[in-house]
């Protein structure tokens, strides 16, 4: 775990050096391809270090991690082209991406604490220094207050438990630590906001359209992930508390799923209909874990695979429309079948794998999910019916309202995607619809 480490931290200096935007980006697809190598197949910890280690839950989030920073730089581009800042820029990515390195593979739950609030802070840079309108410093400030708001109570809950059980490494906690309900509360509820929850959701809608391109990737596809991840981790303690309260967030999210998905059918901003699937395809991760079942946690880590190359590749697509038209409206990004042709195809391709049509992943994630609900309750039947359903439907509206009708007359210039944009895209692509391959690393890891 070190080896990659000390890779990344040896990549800051390069950085600073002049002219250097595609060597770093080739150096990072290289850390990527060598860590593919590191698989780590079992839910057992495997390459132990003092205080790293991972087991197949961390190597499938780090892997994405490395993927999703890579290809922030493949589509932020035009900082490279007009020099914005670009030296300042690598190096926000590189501690980013360093940040959350360490915060899939810590073994202690102080320091993934600390890492998992640390990752704040080059966000926020990102959004605040390369974003786009004036309101992007409250977006900054939402996105700051909601998560260190509901994280606070947490570091006391770590303390707390440090105190009782004298250890915060992983595999050394205790299952069913205490029925205390505030430890319950306050060591959850950090992961609930990151994910984000329905009702605490609002910074999420606001921090992706203020954000430039690689702000909303970096959201959608790791910081979203964060709260499932910690919440895998902690639910062993708070089991026998889980199946007297998970009930609240299962209804809570399950309610707020669908009444997102009808926000989704009236939204008229890409990058804004975007950011509310995302909420409402977490409201379905956070019900799977809420259920301890096994089908449920691995439902839950394939979910969230799949939506994390999903989503990036959608916000993706919006931008390169925003970079043609100057406007992420779909009153303006309309027809854009005849306009962009080609770019049509990936249009298609990555909105119906939003609404998990087979073969991608999102499926095989959202199939293992249904399971685990209904097997849960027979009641939830009819709202998971409904976030399918609406699920698809606006993964529709976005494709055919963006594809189809009368072409806005401001647009005068004919110009297809470039090369590295459909590169891009197919590599956000091709994983998602590739790992339902091999997904027994998803699904059978216990």
């Amino acid at each position: 775990m070190l080896t990659v480490l000390m890779t990344i931290i040896f990549m800051i200096p390069l950085t600073f050096t002049y002219n250097n935007y595609w060597s770093v980006h080739s150096l990072m697809f290289m850390i990527s391809c060598i860590f593919m190598f590191y698989i780590q197949p079992t839910s057992m910890f495997g390459y132990i270090s003092y205080f790293m280690g991972m087991d197949i839950i961390s190597f499938g989030l780090i892997m994405l991690t490395f993927w999703i920073c890579t290809l922030m730089l493949t589509a932020s581009e035009s900082v490279n082209r007009f020099n914005y800042s670009k030296n300042f820029f690598l190096f926000n990515i590189i501690v980013l991406l360093l940040l959350l390195y360490m915060t899939f593979s810590s073994l202690n739950l102080f320091y993934f604490y600390l890492f998992f609030e640390s990752s704040l802070i080059p966000t926020l840079f990102l959004i605040i220094g390369w974003g786009y309108q004036p309101e992007r410093l409250q977006a900054g400030i939402y996105l700051l207050f909601y998560t260190l708001f509901a994280s606070l109570p947490m570091l006391v809950a770590i303390f707390y438990l440090y105190n009782f059980n004298g250890s915060l490494m992983f595999f050394m906690f205790t299952e069913d630590f205490m029925g205390n309900y505030l430890f319950y509360l306050a060591i959850l509820f950090a992961f609930l906001v990151k994910m984000p929850m329905f009702l605490v959701h609002l910074w999420l809608p606001k921090a992706h359209v203020e954000a430039p391109i690689s702000g909303s990737m970096i959201l959608a596809g790791i910081l979203l992930k964060l709260g499932g991840y910690g919440m895998v981790r902690v639910m062993k303690l708070v089991v026998s508390l889980g199946l007297n309260f998970n009930i609240i967030w299962i209804v809570i999210s399950l309610l707020g799923g669908f009444l997102v998905s009808l926000i989704c059918m009236r939204q008229v901003d890409l990058k804004s209909l975007i950011a509310y699937s995302s909420v409402s395809h977490m409201s379905l991760v956070i019900v799977g874990i809420m259920t301890l079942t096994y089908w449920g946690f691995s439902g839950s880590y394939t979910l969230m695979i799949g939506h994390g190359l999903c989503s990036s590749g959608l916000f993706c697509l919006a931008n390169i429309s925003y970079e043609r038209t100057g406007s992420r409206s779909l009153l303006i990004n309309k027809g854009m079948m005849n306009f962009m042709p080609s770019m049509c195809l990936w249009w298609f391709l990555l909105s119906s794998s939003n609404m998990a049509a087979p073969p991608s992943l999102n499926l095989l994630g959202e199939v293992s999910l249904l399971n685990s609900i209904v097997g849960w309750s027979w009641g939830t039947m009819f709202f998971i019916a409904l976030l399918s359903f609406f699920g698809a439907a606006y993964s529709l509206y976005l494709y055919s309202y963006s594809q189809h009708g009368e072409m806005y007359s401001g647009l005068y210039s004919c110009f297809n995607g470039s090369l590295r944009e459909f590169i891009l895209l197919m590599l956000h692509w091709l994983p998602l619809n590739l790992l339902i391959l091999k997904g027994d690393y998803c699904m059978l890891w216990l």
